[in-house]
């Protein structure tokens, strides 16, 4: 393979790029090529200070074979590598090749990060799912090089695993929860209050509606803090990316013509990836979170979504609406 190291952004590979991430095994919404432009951009939403762009790609015969999104981190003695997207607003990471490919990719790039990029002591990636064959191909190519590699889990990510019906996934979760899903659904829908919950879909009404999702998420005063003018230009963006690529699940719960609670998901590979939420504390008498909660799923499996992805973090209801468990991990190559 033959490797190039880009020291700005590649903009001119987006179709390239995400048609080599349909063929990797980690193929998330946070690898799109359009997404990490946008977090780039903000440096992750004012995350990081500074950054040094030093993306990776590999052909062989001219066919883009392999892409290591990587940054340098100078803020630490030695500098570490780390890929693009980390490491708090992006759940999954991951390096792109197809599982033909990894092993010579990885086995190519770790000499290549060597001799390319001088001063380095770590390849810190965050936020691999523990799945991703990327960890088995970078403990191979590490210990070759008579390298350090070790690996261990940073997050919790539960998943609901969706059978394609409503009533069958009732059955399969457990039975006093079962019980007050429908219990809070019913209470909000026979109250006699006006509610509706919709998906926005308007692209003309969209900058509004990312206004009023940033509204309620800011009424937790944590995510207020969270939510510093980086950040809100992080959120724009990337949902204004996801927008346009047909995969931004904006929803919201309105009671009596106000807005009460807000989900923002990707609609991604026929599943529902949980990104972020929003509530109106004035409605809680209605348990708007949870009864949002309930249509959203409802309507994953009545459109024959095959998964509801909680991603990062382990809060409990994501367990007692039937969640399983999986994890993120952190892979730390030394030299």
């Amino acid at each position: 393979m033959d490797y190039t190291l880009h020291t700005t952004f590649p903009q001119d590979l987006q179709g390239e790029w995400n048609a080599l991430l349909e063929e990797t095994p980690t193929h998330v919404p946070f690898l799109r090529h359009e997404y990490l432009a946008a977090w780039t951009q903000t440096r992750g939403g004012g995350e990081w200070r500074e950054l040094e762009v030093a993306v990776v790609t590999a052909r062989q015969d001219g066919r883009l074979a392999g892409i290591a999104p990587l940054f340098l981190d100078r803020s630490t003695t030695p500098p570490r590598l780390m890929l693009l997207g980390s490491i708090e607003i992006s759940d999954y990471l991951d390096l792109l090749a197809s599982p033909a490919d990894l092993q010579s990719f990885v086995d190519g790039l770790l000499p290549f990060l060597a001799s390319a990029i001088p001063g380095w002591g770590t390849l810190d990636l965050y936020n691999l799912l523990e799945d991703s064959p990327t960890l088995a191909a970078l403990e191979t190519a590490a210990r070759r090089m008579g390298w350090g590699y070790a690996a261990g889990q940073i997050s919790h990510a539960p998943t609901i695993h969706l059978p394609g019906d409503w009533e069958t996934y009732l059955a399969g979760i457990d039975k006093k929860q079962r019980h007050e899903i429908r219990r809070k659904m019913r209470r909000l829908e026979e109250s006699g209050v006006p509610a509706r919950w919709y998906i926005v879909q308007d692209a003309a009404g969209l900058e509004g509606e990312i206004d009023a999702f940033l509204a309620l998420m800011e009424q937790d005063p944590a995510k207020a803090a969270f939510l510093t003018p980086a950040m809100r230009q992080q959120m724009r963006l990337a949902l204004r990316c996801a927008f346009a690529e047909g995969c931004l699940q904006l929803a919201f719960l309105e009671i009596d013509g106000g807005k009460a609670a807000a989900y923002l998901s990707f609609d991604y590979l026929n599943r529902l990836w949980i990104y972020n939420s929003g509530l109106d504390r004035s409605f809680m008498e209605y348990s708007p979170g949870w009864v949002l909660l309930g249509y959203l799923l409802k309507w994953a499996n009545e459109n024959q979504r095959t998964e509801f992805d909680f991603m990062r973090g382990n809060e409990e209801y994501k367990y007692r609406f039937g969640a399983v468990d999986r994890f993120v991990l952190r892979a730390v190559v030394t030299r």
